[in-house]
């Protein structure tokens, strides 16, 4: 099979990296097969935008619409936004002290070949799903073992409910007092743990808010994650267009100085 090197995309990438790479250090540069699709894995960000209830939503205002004095058409907006609403990144420093914030993230930990794991099954009927230890090895077992260096994304089946907050959120409630009525899957804690001492992931991501469940007051899984640099990704798109294995993911945030998190834009390339 013939391969392409995205080396046209090498200047974009290292725009996001906080060190420049040695000389030859080629890491950064993913090489897909020549023939395949890109699958957008990213939401929109609009008024419809799911945010955290306590979170401001993403707002867009209109500088300029229209024909100019001088004769052409320009528009221009800004916008104002929580860094962790819609497809977003979770940076380790969010709920780890000293770790990576956005912009200190290799670029080698958002670029990779990605495992799927499926439990659309078990969570859909069950908003309180937790992701498990017995996932992972029903995966392992039909599928091999995860190899090193892979994007771990779980399914739960939650994207097909973007952006209907109460199906996808439990509530559409605001504020503090809607938080204890927040109801979707996440990561167990257990799992969490069995993945930082028994495998070496790259990043993680869900189709879901958040990387613990809606119930979670402690946020375990973001905690044994973050505090080894593991990186989330969360509210994915279209992960039910991604085989469990075979797909390579270029995830690129905004590149916040010091941020706990920024807006992502999350591609997949996949073979055919």
């Amino acid at each position: 099979m013939r391969f392409l090197s995205l080396l046209f995309l090498l200047p974009l990438l290292v725009a996001c990296d906080t060190q420049e790479p040695a000389t030859g250090d080629t890491s950064a540069v993913a090489t897909f097969p020549e023939t395949g699709k890109w699958i957008d894995l990213t939401h929109n960000f609009d008024e419809n935008t799911i945010f955290w209830p306590t979170a401001e939503k993403f707002m867009l205002e209109t500088v300029f619409e229209g024909a100019t004095e001088k004769g052409y058409y320009y528009s221009a907006y800004q916008f104002c936004a929580a860094e962790h609403g819609g497809t977003h990144l979770d940076a380790p420093i969010h709920f780890s002290e000293g770790k990576q914030a956005v912009e200190e993230i290799p670029l080698d930990n958002l670029i990779g070949s990605a495992v799927v794991i499926d439990v659309s099954e078990k969570a859909l009927p069950n908003p309180d799903y937790q992701f498990s230890v017995a996932d992972i090895e029903a995966w392992e077992a039909e599928n091999g073992q995860i190899p090193d260096g892979s994007i771990l994304l779980i399914r739960t089946g939650y994207g097909q409910f973007w952006p209907d907050a109460v199906k996808y959120l439990g509530t559409d409630e605001r504020g503090e007092e809607a938080v204890p009525k927040l109801h979707f899957p996440g990561i167990h804690p257990e799992a969490a743990r069995w993945i930082v001492e028994n495998r070496k992931i790259k990043a993680v991501g869900l189709d879901t808010p958040s990387i613990d469940y809606g119930q979670s007051s402690l946020f375990e899984s973001h905690q044994i994650l973050y505090e080894q640099n593991i990186p989330g990704f969360e509210n994915v798109a279209n992960l039910d267009q991604l085989p469990a294995t075979g797909s390579h993911i270029i995830a690129l945030p905004m590149k916040i100085k010091g941020g706990s998190g920024g807006p992502l834009r999350i591609i997949a390339w996949l073979a055919e």
